[in-house]
């Protein structure tokens, strides 16, 4: 008993000495410059003072934007309404029963099933995943800062990166998670879904929309590489915003394309299969090989990284389910879409307070990568599944 005790207390001797030196080193910078600053003179003293001003101004605002967290919500899909959708995107819709005035102003035309349906003229079924795809990047931008190319972000904490610390990395990362998906996206709108292949041009607005959402995540509006002045990433995500939302406008009016195919859908699975599959790898590399538990400093950027990709895809996918309506009924692939959006639902629980990437196996720490991985990849899963029965 006497040696546990010795123990202990020179575990409890060692941890104040930590303690000491830990505070003496985050707070000699301060009383050095205290002392440097006492000696100086009026003309020197306000410009220092307006400049610390300036800075704990900035550091405030900083992490304010980082830890409020504004529109999200895992079940805003639900707001969408996409269960009553009955008709895929880019399909007349039928003229109202209760308006025999519009008589005039509507034909009527063969449905994808083969059913007479009567139609209003020059209204069409608008997208889902382009409407999705337009707020998600609304709210990383206009609803929140886009903290990855904030100036204070850039700069880093005394020159380390931010995502190399366990601080105020979490909501980039999450940003960045959703942005993928909203890119990946943008990618097979312009190539496959925004057109019919081997009979239309590429959708200019779509084409917009793809070029600014590949731009670099985080500039400011100065750089060094190259020199000069630049425009923010912000301001072109705003302008994709506009562009996927004008497609939709025109898509409404009969004057753009919806490609609604299941080959079409199939490769847009594949796409997203193939990113999820890259995000698990990457988890499963920094789970086996820097498992140090809290202390690991990248598992939260990693976690948080994952999290914002499924949030994404849990929306982009909702809303493909609607567009594509008519080819899951064909295939009787309804139950199967629904369970995989469970899948992400699931994954959207896990919302730790402390990201910890401990060993697999082991007692105290979690191993929030592995969880997030596992559920990823069972998203994956039911994604591969599903194209493989289109594929038949």
């Amino acid at each position: 008993m006497d040696a546990i005790a010795v123990f202990f207390r020179s575990l409890g001797t060692a941890l104040k000495q930590g303690l000491r030196l830990l505070t003496a080193w985050l707070v000699w910078p301060f009383l050095a410059a205290h002392g440097w600053y006492s000696q100086r003179n009026l003309l020197i003293k306000l410009p220092v003072a307006a400049l610390a001003v300036l800075l704990v101004a900035l550091y405030g605002y900083f992490i304010w934007q980082t830890q409020v967290w504004r529109g999200f919500d895992p079940n805003f899909v639900d707001r969408y309404g996409f269960a009553e959708r009955k008709l895929a995107a880019g399909q007349p819709l039928p003229a109202p029963e209760s308006s025999p005035a519009l008589s005039d102003n509507t034909s009527t035309q063969p449905s994808a099933n083969g059913q007479i349906v009567t139609s209003v003229a020059n209204r069409c079924q608008t997208s889902g995943i382009v409407e999705v795809a337009a707020d998600l990047t609304d709210t990383n931008v206009n609803q929140n800062a886009w903290i990855s190319s904030m100036l204070l972000y850039r700069l880093g904490l005394f020159g380390l990166d931010w995502d190399r610390t366990p601080f105020l990395d979490n909501k980039a990362a999450f940003q960045r998670g959703v942005n993928q998906t909203v890119r990946r996206t943008a990618v097979e709108l312009v190539d496959t879904l925004g057109r019919v292949r081997g009979t239309s041009g590429i959708n200019g607005d779509l084409q917009d929309a793809r070029g600014n959402l590949q731009f670099d995540e985080f500039s400011w509006y100065f750089g060094l590489q190259p020199f000069g002045f630049k425009t923010p990433t912000p301001s072109y995500y705003r302008a994709a915003i506009g562009s996927l939302r004008k497609f939709n406008l025109d898509l409404a009016n009969c004057q753009a394309v919806f490609d609604t195919r299941a080959d079409n859908l199939v490769q847009f699975l594949d796409r997203i299969a193939n990113d999820l599959g890259s995000t698990s790898a990457i988890l499963r590399e920094r789970s086996e090989n820097y498992n140090g538990g809290w202390f690991d400093t990248r598992a939260d950027d990693r976690f948080w990284f994952a999290y914002g990709q499924l949030y994404g895809y849990y929306a982009i996918m909702s809303a493909a389910g609607a567009d594509f309506h008519q080819v899951l009924q064909e295939r009787n692939l309804t139950s199967l879409w629904n369970d995989t959006l469970q899948q992400f639902r699931s994954a959207l629980r896990i919302r730790p307070l402390i990201i910890s990437n401990g060993a697999e196996d082991g007692i105290i720490m979690p191993s929030h990568l592995a969880t997030i991985g596992f559920y990823t990849l069972r998203t994956r899963s039911n994604l591969v599944e599903i194209r493989s029965v289109l594929d038949r």
